[in-house]
């Protein structure tokens, strides 16, 4: 007989957090019903996650909004962090990320910071679709859904070809960054930075423009 699971699940609608146990508490997912472990922000999660590795209790399951409330005095932003928190604590946790957010950059990004056993687009399950999913996930299938599987298809044909702190460059100065502040979010020198952002701009826009040129061509190709 199979032990029940523990499943971490951290939302910031309630509702939502018991939609997620109630589906996983029926048979088709698994024999016994699961312990869960609900959480409505980084804060409560982070604090949650910790108890458990000093409880010595394994988390099987990690079901994480990415648009959180932030917790900044430990520099949990969002649900990305706290998935690199339980990587770095539970190995053999399946980590699955749920975002209303399906930007190409933002995909990219989460996928090689994290890499995730799991990543969904709200808008691609349902409560048939959920449960399924989530057995899927647990044994042993890596799943994309349909949304995100296009986010990555839309880089793929834009023939970009950076890493994920060329990514984090955009991003930044999209959300209004400057250039001389980007060494604080990014662990680059400046003079990498400032290759790097050259080769964004040759990719993009033929090596000409100024950021407003280049954060406009992002958006017009649906990167950003």
């Amino acid at each position: 007989m199979n032990m029940p699971l523990t499943i971490l699940i951290v939302d910031d609608h309630p509702m939502t957090v018991d939609s997620y146990s109630n589906l996983l508490s029926v048979t088709a997912f698994q024999e016994n019903t699961p312990n869960f472990i609900k959480s409505y922000n980084c804060q409560d999660a982070y604090n949650k996650i910790l108890l458990n590795l000093k409880q010595h209790t394994n988390i099987d399951l990690a079901l994480l909004d990415i648009s959180l409330p932030p917790y900044m005095e430990f520099n949990i932003e969002n649900g990305i962090d706290l998935a690199s928190l339980i990587r770095q604590k539970f190995k053999n946790c399946k980590i699955v990320l749920l975002t209303m957010h399906s930007e190409p950059f933002t995909v990219d990004k989460i996928i090689k910071e994290i890499n995730p056993e799991g990543f969904v687009s709200k808008s691609d399950i349902n409560f048939e679709l959920f449960p399924i999913i989530c057995k899927k996930i647990m044994d042993g299938e890596l799943y994309r859904s349909p949304t995100i599987i296009e986010s990555q298809r839309e880089l793929h044909k834009s023939n970009i070809n950076w890493d994920k702190h060329d990514s984090q460059i955009l991003v930044l100065i999209s959300q209004g960054v400057k250039t001389v502040n980007l060494p604080d979010y990014i662990p680059l020198s400046m003079s990498a930075i400032e290759k790097r952002k050259a080769n964004i701009k040759e990719q993009l826009l033929m090596g000409k423009g100024s950021d407003r040129d280049l954060i406009n061509k992002a958006k017009k190709l649906g990167l950003l």
